[in-house]
């Protein structure tokens, strides 16, 4: 068993494992807070040099209300600022790069209902900011608020042409001789900040696309759709008669995939068809990179293709760390957050796609028969809504119940309980050889923690 631990850190008050997130209204994510952090995030910054910071949202009706005080608490802090308008998460981390920004902000809850948001930020090489920016922008809050003198208030600027940027960079990922004519595409944006963007790109590499999802009133981000509840996504598919569908997360990070037949791929099954061409056509350096929620399955299937999988904690900041320290190229989870740092520098789901059909295309195979050789293991999975306190280690009732799934499941098992680091929610996975142990144990775990932990 994975021992239950927090990924963030005790002495980081605010920021969690994907910036700082909550309910709209709550003690962080209310404007107040939200203006002292755009200058308290301008004053750190300003310690450094003298740059502009992007700022990109999804499609969340309260993204006007925090993309305009953050704007004025980096004016207070007199830093310009650059804005994006709705743009996929991994874009604003491509743009933050290429426009040579101090920094970018995403106003995102990702794949959460619209009444959560959140704040989460990338460094001017495109990735996580690191713990002790975090850090010092925790200690500046702590400071009263000041304005610098008007003449050196911060600017900003609407930047129009930032999806064409985006749809152009996502097309260079996959080489020049790769078309999808022929090719009949189901994509669902999620209602989120893919919405104007996704389609283009696979429609201009050629494909015929069917888009739904793509209709963001502010209040339907990631209801009933995308990647989270790629239910739609099948039905359409089977409707329409296409050879495949890709579903994004309202931030646009995350994908899943449906074969021509409505079957769901995850992020395992993506993960394993991108390996398994990448290491046939001798373009895979190093291994690849899962984490404690990876299926067995392909750990198992890489090891036959002669493919060295680690695993790490969840989240992509621990993927792409591990990454660097190795060298390697290619990481991910089963929600769907894929890494191809040979073009990116966090989760892209579109770059994500475009890699499984360059794979279909080189190979002259369906998507279907390429993830023909990965089993998985039969696995559950159980969220719970806790209160927030109380370590996962110090509650007996959920370690007795532990021990018992691991006693019972044995070698041919695992057993994972951990905090959600974007939701007040503990996540039970079990994974074994047979579907109704697996899912016994995790009820069985999931009572125990619900016993110990349920909200007053």
């Amino acid at each position: 068993m994975t021992k239950p631990s927090s990924t963030t850190p005790a002495k980081r008050r605010y920021f969690g494992t994907d910036g700082i997130r909550g309910r709209v209204g709550s003690e962080t994510i209310k404007p107040e807070f939200v203006l002292k952090l755009g200058w308290a995030v301008g004053k750190v910054l300003a310690r450094q040099q003298c740059g502009k910071v992007l700022i990109g949202k999804d499609t969340r009706i309260s993204d006007y209300m925090f993309e305009s005080v953050l704007e004025a608490g980096l004016s207070a802090a007199g830093v310009n600022t650059h804005l994006l308008g709705p743009m996929p998460t991994p874009a604003i981390a491509y743009l933050t790069r290429t426009l040579r920004a101090q920094a970018g902000i995403v106003i995102s809850a990702s794949h959460n209902p619209y009444y959560d948001n959140g704040i989460k930020f990338f460094g001017p090489d495109g990735r996580k900011l690191p713990d002790e920016i975090e850090i010092a922008i925790e200690q500046q809050m702590d400071l009263p608020m000041t304005t610098v003198d008007s003449a050196s208030l911060g600017k900003a600027l609407r930047v129009v042409d930032a999806p064409g940027r985006y749809i152009e960079f996502c097309k260079s990922t996959v080489e020049s001789d790769i078309t999808l004519t022929g090719l009949k595409l189901v994509v669902d944006c999620a209602n989120g900040a893919a919405y104007h963007i996704a389609a283009n790109v696979f429609r201009e590499l050629g494909a015929e696309v069917v888009e739904i999802g793509v209709e963001p009133n502010g209040l339907n981000i990631n209801l009933n759709c995308g990647a989270t509840q790629p239910e739609l996504l099948q039905q359409v598919v089977l409707q329409e008669k296409a050879d495949l569908g890709i579903a994004l997360d309202g931030d646009g990070d995350r994908v899943v995939m449906v074969d021509h037949q409505g079957k769901i791929l995850d992020g395992d099954e993506l993960l394993y068809i991108i390996a398994r061409h990448r290491k046939e056509t001798g373009h895979l350096q190093g291994g690849v990179i899962g984490t404690v929620m990876s299926n067995l399955g392909i750990e198992q299937a890489l090891k036959k293709l002669d493919i060295e999988f680690v695993r790490v904690p969840v989240g992509d900041r621990h993927i792409i760390a591990e990454l660097d320290n190795r060298g390697w190229f290619l990481g991910g989870e089963p929600s769907g957050h894929l890494i191809y740092r040979e073009a990116t520098t966090t989760g892209d789901g579109i770059i994500a796609a475009l890699q499984v059909l360059s794979a279909m295309r080189h190979s002259q195979q369906s998507l279907q028969q390429l993830h023909a050789g990965l089993s998985k293991y039969p696995q559950a999975l159980i969220n719970i809504n806790v209160a927030d306190q109380g370590e996962l280690q110090d509650l007996p009732r959920i370690q007795d119940a532990l021990k018992a799934a691991e006693a019972a499941l044995g070698q041919l098992g695992r057993v994972l309980i951990r905090r959600s680091g974007t939701e007040s929610c503990v996540r039970v996975m079990v994974e074994g050889k047979e579907k109704n142990d697996v899912q016994h144990w995790a009820d069985y775990i999931a009572a125990a923690v619900r016993e110990e932990m349920a909200p007053s």
